[in-house]
């Protein structure tokens, strides 16, 4: 999915080695880890670039320790993504994985880089960032090798549902990288998608469509028309219609505002693909 959310004039690379040991995480957060570095990358090389994302095995000896104190001796598995873009100065670096910093006046929330951090270190990893003005950025993650392999299902335990789905999906989104990738995500998965920038998009688009249409996947905060008051009017016409609410600002933070109430259906960006298709599904198939 990586190349549909980065821009055409950025080269995307990998360094994969194909014998790093195993560690032990969520996959579905190990995606929300990489979309939203790959997000930030994509912002920093406003005028192309390269971005390369490498994985390797790495040691943590007694010496090395002795200058990083938070860190156990021990075997990592190291990702790294790099990318040629402005990079920080020092003093940005000490607060980018606080929670609401951000350095991107319009669209920036400042929950990617403290989701990420949060998600490292439950996993047991550490997070460095190295960079400067004009040269670029790479974070590094170290994530504690384990030996044993990959747990297989056991006998009997429950088998996760398909999340593929045939029904049509009506996708608002006004960052067009985001709704590219999210209507790429669900096409793959056998949904019809209808596309929209705005709510009054969105409105003429579900009047051509309003009997075919299952669910409506709208960002909340837009120029104009917001995602509450657009799926206000969509049910009016509808009832049947499923509504599913996306933003960079979490839920909590939303219905404080008074934008939306507790209890809605909410996917919060960025997010992986897997977490996408899971909330789609959770949310046509409820009754």
């Amino acid at each position: 999915m990586i190349p549909h959310v980065i821009e055409e004039n950025i080269i995307f690379k990998t360094n994969l080695k194909s014998d790093t040991g195993n560690i032990k995480a969520d996959p579905v957060q190990m995606e929300q880890i990489i979309m939203n570095l790959v997000v930030n990358a994509r912002d920093a090389m406003k005028t192309g670039g390269k971005l390369t994302i490498e994985t390797a095995d790495a040691f943590f000896n007694k010496e090395y320790i002795d200058h990083h104190m938070t860190v156990k001796t021990g075997s990592y598995v190291m990702l790294a993504i790099s990318d040629n873009g402005e990079g920080m100065d020092q003093e940005t670096q000490e607060h980018i994985f606080e929670p609401f910093f951000t350095t991107k006046e319009e669209k920036g929330t400042g929950l990617g880089l403290s989701t990420v951090y949060g998600i490292v270190k439950q996993s047991g990893g550490n997070i460095w960032v190295y960079s400067e003005p004009g040269k670029g950025t790479t974070f590094k993650i170290y994530f504690p090798r384990v030996e044993e392999g990959v747990v297989s299902k056991k006998k009997g335990e429950k088998v996760i549902e398909s999340v593929k789905g045939t029904e049509t999906v009506l996708v608002i989104e006004d960052e067009s990288a985001v709704r590219n990738m999210m209507s790429l995500v669900l096409r793959y998965n056998g949904y019809t998608v209808f596309e929209a920038s705005n709510g009054t998009e969105a409105l003429s688009i579900f009047h051509q469509h309003k009997d075919q249409i299952g669910l409506l996947l709208t960002d909340v905060i837009m120029p104009g028309m917001n995602g509450r008051e657009l799926a206000d009017q969509i049910t009016a016409i509808n009832p049947n219609v499923k509504v599913l609410y996306s933003s960079g600002y979490s839920d909590n933070i939303i219905v404080h505002h008074g934008i939306l109430e507790e209890g809605i259906n909410f996917l919060q960006k960025p997010f992986a693909p897997s977490l996408l298709l899971g909330m789609v599904r959770n949310v046509l198939d409820k009754k």
